[in-house]
């Protein structure tokens, strides 16, 4: 379905009933990443899919894709949607989203599942690597960037092995745009420094992530565990940066779990 009341229009879907959980998924992916452990989930909760700003189906906008555009975005359809208060999941970029969230409108907030993210700010080499890439990302095209990012996001077990989970990976992030993905870009290389923000959130919380992510190692994980109070660190075998598709089924027993005990 397509959300048009905000400032963009927003492509989303909503999956079964019972208390919302919105999920938000990583760069250049769109609300499909979750499909693998929406069965795990949707006979219990009502879990709202957006595809994110400049991603999937929904529209770029203008000028860098923000953490505050994207808070700014799920709040509007979660009102569209007459949904008050929910439990918050976001890997990568989402989980980048949720900080944003959390500092804009945590009254809105039941709980929160950071899956491969981390708190800390971009160093000045990272956002110079950023927004070198999103030059590159313009001339070359969506494709290349996959091409470029797939090894990085894998476990090496599932390069060589699961071809059937690296292909449903390239397909969830074909539907980007170059612009959308450049977009995106520029907005991470500015994404606030959250590690300050981890002390305030009060809600239970659940980190997640794969023992073989390159882009948020294991180290970064636990920082959000330590800086949380009485967060819960879960670490998934054989799975990195996109561990919810790699692993679907420990993915959402865990998540199921940690929801099930949070999620009201």
């Amino acid at each position: 379905m397509i959300f048009e009341g905000g400032k963009v229009s927003q492509f989303y879907e909503v999956r079964g009933t019972g208390p919302a959980v919105v999920l938000l998924h990583p760069y250049p992916s769109d609300h499909t990443f979750w499909l693998p452990i929406v069965p795990m989930l949707e006979a219990r909760f009502r879990l709202v899919l957006p595809d994110l700003r400049g991603l999937g189906r929904s529209a770029v906008g203008d000028g860098p894709t923000t953490m505050q555009q994207i808070a700014g975005d799920v709040l509007g359809l979660c009102d569209a949607l007459g949904i008050g208060r929910a439990a918050f999941v976001g890997c990568s970029v989402g989980g980048y989203a949720i900080f944003e969230l959390w500092r804009q409108a945590r009254e809105r907030m039941n709980s929160l599942a950071l899956l491969d993210t981390r708190a800390g700010v971009e160093s000045e080499d990272g956002r110079r690597a950023r927004l070198k890439n999103a030059e590159e990302i313009l001339e070359r095209g969506t494709e290349w960037a996959v091409e470029q990012m797939l090894p990085r996001l894998l476990s090496p077990v599932t390069i060589q092995s699961r071809s059937d989970v690296v292909e449903k990976v390239v397909a969830t992030m074909r539907q980007a745009t170059a612009s959308g993905m450049a977009a995106m870009q520029r907005g991470m290389a500015q994404r606030p420094d959250s590690l300050a923000t981890l002390a305030s959130i009060t809600v239970p919380t659940l980190v997640l992530g794969g023992e073989d992510d390159q882009p948020t190692p294991v180290s970064e994980l636990e920082i959000l565990a330590r800086g949380i109070a009485g967060a819960e660190l879960k670490i998934v075998a054989k799975a990195g940066h996109l561990a919810a598709m790699e692993q679907p089924e420990e993915v959402g027993r865990l998540l199921r779990d940690f929801l099930e005990r949070s999620a009201r």
